[in-house]
């Protein structure tokens, strides 16, 4: 970087000229510092994991901010290093996080239980109740359902709800002290109309006579956040607020703040998916799939998730809580022997080395079978999970083939939801951009989901950017956006307009070793059923 271009950000940034955006994934808060150009001038990360407590996948407060504050402090540190300067100030902030869950708190602001995150799957009755009441696929995941389920079971703390929200939600509400929330991830607690960019009306009726005779308190309008569309003011960073983000005590207050978005749809900005026919597959560790609609669906199916882009646009959502995470174990199994064998490979050769390997596997896998279920699935419909490899004695094991079957199964459950789309709603879509983890080996993951989606798929050069990056471009597309300008317009006008990304399109051969892969993957359901029934 010439001296030319430091001082022109190091003006911005003392200048405020800038949108900071912060995301909270499920193994890494990130944080990034956008300039005018919409490029990433300073970032900041922390890693963390979900904790496994009394059955509930969950993250505590001391996690959740003990991780903000540090994505932060790197954040501000990076700042320092390239650019002399610390930070203090910027246009406009924003949060983002992983969607759905249940995190409820009483009139003193005390979180009541310990929060559930979208990885639970525990609401099965609450799921199945609400779906046939509102005639709506309500996933385990969201919210409603995790209320509806704690109702089911009598739990002591629903009647003392006075607020309940996502993660991102609770984040800006505690720097804010503003109870809003975007619209998008509103549809991943309770549906929203897309007309009124609201929470449906008759929904709310008809939740509130369901649990009428219970004679809670509280009415369910009461307790949800106010749903917000991009572009939309969303409160400032208070004292108190600067103070919680930056305990060094040099961030100023009275910054402005864009509604607080789900991953889900900051992963469709950060990737210019917001416009009719357009998708994108985030894979990390989880998975899932956004497909803007041109129209409803003709029937509910309880694979498929109906949710909106933060400008409040109906889009089909295929979620699947397992992706990578048992991918990466096997990699780190190979890291382990490489070491004992007294071999000094790095990470990321160890990952390229491995994903180009299964390239040159069976487009079929060669037979060979695994589920890489860390936790349920209700795409296939598993409560819990089990990881598995199983193979038949005359099945092609060799390591290609062995790495190849862990990058398909990663998109097995996604690929049945995608098949309803295409093959039984014949959704159409000009357009898939890839982006996650999934996709950090350059052509692997890429040509692995076309091969899966029978379409081309574009991976952008900012998509290791990320949710960060797109709630940053929210924030500035709050701060400076024109009259009437909308969010598809600003993307595709400003943001992306010189922007590269590189297209694969999918091999014949493997689409159709994809096809004959899902198969036995289909078919071998029972096995993992078994395994789950045995290994308790």
């Amino acid at each position: 970087m010439d001296n030319g271009v430091i001082e022109k950000r190091r003006n911005a940034i003392a200048e405020g000229r800038t949108t900071l955006g912060i995301e909270l994934g499920s193994t890494r808060i990130k944080a990034v510092l956008m300039d005018e150009n919409y490029e990433a001038i300073a970032t900041g990360k922390h890693d963390w994991e979900n904790r496994y407590v009394d059955n509930i996948w969950t993250y505590t407060l001391d996690d959740i901010w003990g991780g903000v504050q540090d994505s932060y402090r790197n954040l501000k540190q990076d700042v320092k290093n390239k650019y002399g300067i610390t930070l203090t100030t910027a246009g406009a902030i924003g949060f983002s996080a992983m969607m759905h869950g249940y995190m409820v708190f009483n009139k003193n602001g005390d979180l009541l239980v310990p929060f559930r995150t979208w990885r639970n799957t525990i609401t099965g009755p609450a799921s199945d109740k609400l779906t046939e009441l509102f005639q709506y696929n309500i996933p385990q995941r969201w919210s409603i359902a995790h209320l509806y389920q704690a109702i089911l079971n009598n739990e002591p703390h629903v009647p003392d709800i006075d607020y309940m929200v996502t993660l991102e939600g609770y984040v800006h509400w505690m720097l804010t002290g503003e109870r809003v929330l975007g619209i998008g991830d509103c549809a991943g607690m309770f549906p929203v109309d897309t007309q009124t960019k609201d929470f449906n009306e008759r929904m709310i009726r008809q939740f509130d006579e369901l649990v009428a005779d219970r004679g809670y308190p509280w009415k369910l309008r009461d307790i949800l956040p106010k749903a917000l569309v991009a572009g939309e003011y969303a409160g400032k960073l208070t004292e108190k607020g600067a103070k919680l983000l930056d305990p060094e005590g040099d961030l100023k207050p009275g910054i402005p703040f864009c509604p607080p978005e789900g991953d889900a749809g900051t992963g469709m900005v950060a990737t210019n998916s917001v416009a009719r026919r357009t998708a994108n597959v985030s894979a990390g560790t989880s998975v899932f799939a956004m497909v803007v609609l041109e129209h409803e669906l003709k029937k509910v199916h309880k694979e498929i998730d109906l949710v909106v882009t933060p400008a409040g646009d109906l889009v089909a959502m295929a979620h699947s809580n397992n992706c990578t995470s048992d991918l990466d174990a096997w990699v780190s199994i190979f890291g382990e022997f490489a070491k004992a064998a007294g071999l000094d490979i790095s990470v990321p050769k160890l990952y390229d080395t491995l994903y180009f390997k299964a390239l040159e596997g069976d487009a079929d896998c060669g037979g060979l079978l695994s589920y890489g279920y860390i936790s349920g699935e209700h795409i296939t419909h598993f409560e819990e999970g089990r990881p598995l490899f199983v193979r038949k004695p005359d099945s092609r094991f060799n390591l290609a083939n062995f790495m190849r079957v862990h990058l398909y199964t990663a998109l097995g459950a996604l690929k049945t939801g995608m098949d309803i789309l295409f093959k039984e709603e014949n959704v159409k879509v000009d357009s898939v951009l890839g982006h996650g983890g999934l996709f950090k080996t350059e052509g692997v993951g890429q040509r692995i989901l076309a091969a899966a989606m029978n379409t081309p798929v574009t991976v952008m050069e900012t998509a290791g950017e990320g949710g960060a990056w797109g709630i940053a471009i929210l924030a500035d597309y709050m701060l400076r956006r024109k009259e009437n300008e909308t969010l598809d317009k600003y993307l595709a006008e400003k943001v992306f307009a010189n922007m590269k990304g590189k297209t694969v399109e999918p091999d014949p051969k493997e689409a159709e070793g994809f096809e004959k892969f899902m198969r036995l993957y289909t078919a071998g359901l029972a096995i993992e059923r078994a395994a789950v029934n045995v290994l308790r």
